[in-house]
């Protein structure tokens, strides 16, 4: 009976990984960290569209309880729309701070340092401090917004910020609970890499579309990938 149990926890628990919807930033691919910009109406729409997703693909919902978001104001719009406007904020699931980065390309990034930078192979750390200090950064549908002055996370802190929210949750999930975090793309695909153990810099062969979702749940004792970029 007890492995019974176990079996129909393990087919039931689950920890569902959403992204926000669209931003201005999102579209036009600079790094937004923690710039709190909210959702295009493109991006509205998408968070609708996907709550009606997660509706078909989940009929029983999820638990009371076990649904989170981070605390920036795509990740919340998101959520609302999606049909989940109860989600508790969780603090751990802001993005990645890209400190110097913010608000720039990668290539805009290099340009400016004269090296071939790379976010997941340097980290925001290593931008030189020159191109630090609070700033305005361009919006694409005109104006800017107002950046402050960080270093930013190394990948490696940002992988023991999410290993923490996994051994927070992984009990609800190991007890058959469907649990539904609303964030931003890298912060959830490093965590992806701390379920399952890996390095976080496998983070980065792991692309999540805006307003997509991941499905992560336990196989026979293990942490698994269920489901990546529904």
């Amino acid at each position: 009976m007890a492995q019974f149990a176990s079996d129909e926890a393990e087919a039931r628990g689950c920890l569902v990984l959403l992204r926000h919807g669209e931003t201005e930033w999102s579209r036009s691919g600079q790094y937004t960290g923690r710039t709190d910009l909210p959702l295009v109406e493109q991006g509205r729409r998408q968070a609708v569209k996907v709550g009606l997703r997660l509706a078909r693909e989940f009929p029983e919902g999820f638990d009371e309880g076990c649904v989170f978001s981070s605390p920036l104001e795509r990740a919340r719009q998101t959520a609302s729309l999606a049909g989940f406007g109860q989600a508790a904020i969780l603090d751990a699931l802001a993005e990645w701070d890209y400190g110097r980065a913010e608000g720039r390309r990668e290539g805009e990034v290099a340009r400016l340092m004269g090296w071939s930078w790379k976010l997941w192979e340097d980290g925001p750390e290593t931008i030189d401090a020159r191109l630090g200090g609070d700033r305005e950064a361009p919006l694409p549908s005109g104006g800017s917004v107002s950046v402050r002055d960080s270093v930013g996370e190394s990948l490696e802190q940002v992988g023991v910020r999410t290993l923490a929210v996994v051994r927070q949750l992984q009990p609800m999930v190991e007890q058959g609970q469907r649990v539904l975090l609303v964030a931003h793309a890298h912060v959830l695909r490093i965590l992806a890499t701390q379920w399952l153990g890996l390095d976080p810099s496998a983070a980065r062969l792991l692309r999540m579309s805006t307003a997509h979702y991941g499905v992560l749940g336990r196989y026979k004792g293990d942490n698994v990938l269920k489901r990546w970029n529904c």
